[in-house]
């Protein structure tokens, strides 16, 4: 076990005011776990905070509140015996040292007192298990049981115990093996990798809304490829999004390959992420292709096709979100949009019509600029001659965009004229030549036969409504 003092990771005085509430309640305090790896890791200042206490941890947060010159309120939580409150933007989370043991059938705990290290050896990984004390005789040690200094300098994800029971007793922490291999760039350590594809099955007994808290973790990393690898190679993966292990692999007919969809779908994730911090964008890049496993099809004239893999695709993200207990709301209809448009810019990079531009800019509103973003991370072709000339398409239907926008205004289109202007024009009640003027006027303000402007339009409602028998009142 390695010692040393890390008194400078510990000099807020919410920590000494943590030991002042220890000392009146004859307990000692530990501040333990993420706090202490990102301090060493240098990752910056953590805003949640554990502190582990060989006693009561409600009793200490509430002493701790009353000493704060806030007086912060203290959320309560009985059923896990926690404590938390917030003081100048830090979470604060208290608990005491705990021992714990598992049934088969749920990765909820029976729970019991314990010593600071009982509760050291219920941490997931040995990285988390790192604990400076608050104590004023030993104020600032780290107290490092199995090694975890040494794990963190390595990179290494290690369980503090056997792998093959942390896991199997809460399955949870196999996604979390993977989400911090993907954020901190460590390795799982061997043994700890065997375990959690023994014990994926395991798996089925974890809430899917835990299990997305994972998941996002992984998709918001740097590198998202790196965990989506581990997940497949565990077998975690084909339990949580088994649409994308269905575009692995490619198949040849009379010498004709189509690309492996799994492996291009983590080239676009990981391109899209070195763009945007938008988790929700970085899920349309995920989904993009999961259309193209059931329309696969082989045409002995043009080989491989994937024919309304975009609809197909947009359709299988509601299933999949529904399944997985994400948000049915604006997000999910942010993924499907841009999952069904996802090939659209494709197509007009070859012919940039005003056209074109118009209806794209038309269906696709406000999220145009995601969609070519998506469309540029999509580019993953390892010649640089084609790999330039794409850019370039692209960036050409960029301007196009830009210009026909400023020049036609169709983003978030609303018609010049009004079904009830139609009525009150030729004294009409609800009626079928009501739809059909509206998408006239629409359609040649977006073929550009008219300007986008209330006189065109009313010009050339009257001129259709004469071609429908209408008179003007």
């Amino acid at each position: 076990m390695q010692i040393q003092n890390y008194k400078e990771a510990i000099n807020s005085d919410i920590f000494s005011i943590i030991t002042k509430a220890s000392e009146i309640l004859e307990v000692k305090s530990y501040v333990i776990g993420g706090f202490v790896r990102d301090y060493i890791l240098q990752r910056g200042a953590a805003k949640d905070i554990d502190i582990v206490t060989v006693g009561n941890g409600i009793d200490l947060a509430k002493k701790v509140a009353s000493l704060l010159p806030n007086k912060p309120k203290v959320q309560v939580f009985k059923t896990y015996g926690t404590a938390m409150l917030v003081y100048k933007g830090m979470e604060l989370e208290f608990v005491g040292a705990r021992k714990e043991s598992y049934t088969k059938d749920s990765r909820n705990p029976e729970v019991s007192s314990g010593t600071l290290e009982d509760d050291q050896k219920r941490r997931d990984f040995t990285i988390n298990a790192l604990a400076i004390s608050l104590h004023k005789d030993d104020y600032g040690t780290l107290l490092d049981p199995f090694d975890g200094l040494k794990d963190l300098e390595k990179g290494i994800i290690k369980t503090p115990l056997n792998p093959d029971i942390t896991y199997s007793d809460d399955p949870l922490r196999m996604m979390r093996a993977i989400r911090f291999a993907t954020q901190l760039n460590f390795e799982i350590h061997k043994n700890s990798l065997l375990a959690i594809t023994k014990n994926a099955s395991r798996l089925a007994i974890i809430t899917k809304e835990r299990i997305v808290v994972e998941l996002n973790k992984i998709i918001e990393a740097t590198q998202p490829s790196v965990g989506f690898l581990l997940l497949e190679k565990t077998n975690l993966l084909e339990m949580i999004l088994p649409e994308l292990i269905a575009l692995k692999g490619v198949e040849e007919v009379e010498g004709q390959k189509h690309k492996d969809n799994f492996y291009h779908t983590l080239e676009v994730v990981d391109n899209i992420s070195k763009a945007t911090e938008d988790t929700w964008l970085r899920w349309a890049a995920l989904l993009h292709d999961i259309g193209k496993a059931p329309t696969k099809r082989f045409d002995k004239k043009v080989g491989w096709t994937f024919h309304a893999h975009e609809f197909v695709g947009s359709k299988m993200v509601y299933k999949l979100f529904k399944r997985l207990k994400m948000p049915l709301n604006s997000k999910m209809k942010f993924v499907q949009k841009l999952v069904l448009l996802s090939s659209r810019p494709i197509v007009l990079a070859s012919d940039v019509t005003d056209s074109a531009v118009r209806r794209l800019v038309f269906d696709t509103g406000d999220d145009i600029d995601a969609l070519m973003t998506l469309c540029e991370a999509d580019i993953t072709t390892k010649n640089p001659k084609k790999f330039e000339r794409y850019h370039k398409n692209f960036q050409n239907v960029r301007e196009k965009i830009k210009e026909v926008e400023e020049r036609d205004h169709i983003r978030n289109f609303q018609p010049p004229i009004s079904g009830e202007e139609i009525m009150k024009t030729f004294n009409l009640q609800p009626c079928r030549e009501i739809g059909q003027l509206k998408e006239a006027i629409k359609e040649a303000i977006l073929e550009g036969e008219i300007p986008n402007n209330y006189k065109a339009s009313y010009d050339y409602m009257l001129q259709k409504g004469e071609e429908l028998g209408l008179k003007i009142v």
